[in-house]
């Protein structure tokens, strides 16, 4: 327990941390300080989509540190151009902003909409969804509006409506020519991995055309090929006017950002916004492999073979415990909602940590998997093992 003991000495108490010392992790594994073998369904928060220390990556990281590893956005670098280049071609996009996470590309999206119709008196105001997860900041808890999220940080920024995700009955009353843009998560993960419906979208479209705001589409978790496309956006055939990206990108190297066309970003000028690290030469560097590798068929067409293990597998553990109320999923991030009175999220999690396997809490009723994009097949089949053999014995 001297771990916890050091933790909570230390450390800020903004998280509740798992028991053990993480020493050392590779691919799909992770090891303790006592060398006990953990098989990972977390990949640092749907972050590691190519395995913990990749070796090709890694091989990237030491490269370009020995060019240089920070300059700031005073001076040119030409992984960060690199980059934002070969994004702009695999999306709609024609513009891009580098920063440090996906709050912070939350932030620059909500900025770029108001700086664009900054000409417009009193056109700022912003539409977002119950359920949804836009970060930590301000601005981010305000969109979220999650009561868990915002108690004791009022007063928290004004000019944001929200509205019931999947709900077009009243939509329309939160839009008004004051409406600057909406932001959308395609894919909630906050109460389990929740797909937007084709009519909602469609809907939300129709409507900021209708009242010439923009649509923002916040892909910083389910962006970088975690549902089986390179971005959600594409399987709903839209066009977003701004994109925002984060974690999975750089493979657990800081990054974030957006994407969106000339026409917006035009709006912006030097000093508008910034960041001191965004766009850094050795996350950039990292990120255009990460881009390379995860935008290949090859893989994309693997998140989506995995999903269907993953599918069978669990439907084949709830057939023996009855023990599951609910199971979704998109690509590789799934989630499992858990029948009352049977045990409780934390206990589940405890377990598997017992027994060698890291899952994800989602609220107190589910659990949540987003393991690497290219986690070995027998590797899922042994974690489920785990995860059935913890539920046996939480049962018996």
């Amino acid at each position: 327990m001297n771990e916890i003991n050091d933790y909570t000495k230390y450390m800020v108490p903004f998280y509740a941390p798992a028991s053990f010392k993480v020493k050392k992790a590779l691919g799909s594994l992770v090891w303790d300080k006592n060398n006990k073998k953990y098989i990972d369904f977390t990949a640092g928060i749907a972050v590691t989509n190519l395995g913990h220390s990749n070796k090709t990556l890694s091989s990237i990281i030491a490269d370009q540190s020995k060019k240089v590893i920070h300059l700031s956005n005073l001076y040119i670098n030409e992984p960060s151009i690199n980059l934002a280049k070969k994004l702009c071609k695999k999306t709609f996009a024609e513009k891009g902003f580098f920063c440090n996470s996906g709050a912070e590309a939350v932030e620059a999206s909500i900025k770029t909409a108001r700086k664009f119709y900054s000409k417009e008196k009193s056109k700022n105001e912003i539409i977002s969804f119950s359920g949804s997860f836009h970060g930590r900041t301000m601005m981010a808890i305000a969109l979220s509006n999650n009561k868990s999220l915002t108690d004791g940080f009022a007063p928290l920024p004004k000019g944001v409506k929200n509205h019931k995700f999947n709900e077009i009955k009243d939509l329309e009353k939160k839009f008004s020519k004051n409406t600057c843009a909406v932001i959308l998560e395609l894919v909630q993960w906050q109460s389990g991995i929740i797909s937007a419906e084709n009519k909602f979208v469609k809907t939300i479209i129709k409507l900021c055309k209708k009242y010439k705001a923009l649509l923002i589409i916040d892909e910083v978790q389910s962006g970088i090929g975690r549902t089986g496309s390179l971005f959600a956006y594409e399987k709903y055939k839209i066009k977003p006017d701004i994109l925002c990206f984060a974690k999975g990108l750089a493979n657990g190297l800081p990054i974030g950002g957006i994407l969106t066309t000339h026409k917006i970003s035009s709006r912006m000028n030097v000093g508008s916004h910034g960041t001191t690290f965004g766009g850094g030469p050795l996350v950039c560097a990292v990120g255009s492999k990460v881009l390379e590798i995860v935008s290949s068929k090859k893989l994309l067409n693997g998140v989506r073979k995995k999903e269907k293990i993953f599918i069978q597998r669990i439907k084949e553990i709830n057939s023996s415990f009855d023990c599951f109320s609910n199971f979704s999923s998109s690509g590789l991030w799934l989630s499992i909602e858990l029948k009352k009175d049977n045990f409780t999220v934390d206990d589940l999690i405890d377990k598997c940590h017992s027994n060698g396997l890291m899952i994800l809490k989602a609220n107190d009723s589910m659990v949540r998997f987003s393991p690497s994009l290219i986690i070995e097949d027998k590797i899922i089949d042994a974690g489920l093992e785990i995860f059935k053999k913890s539920i046996f014995q939480l049962m018996n």
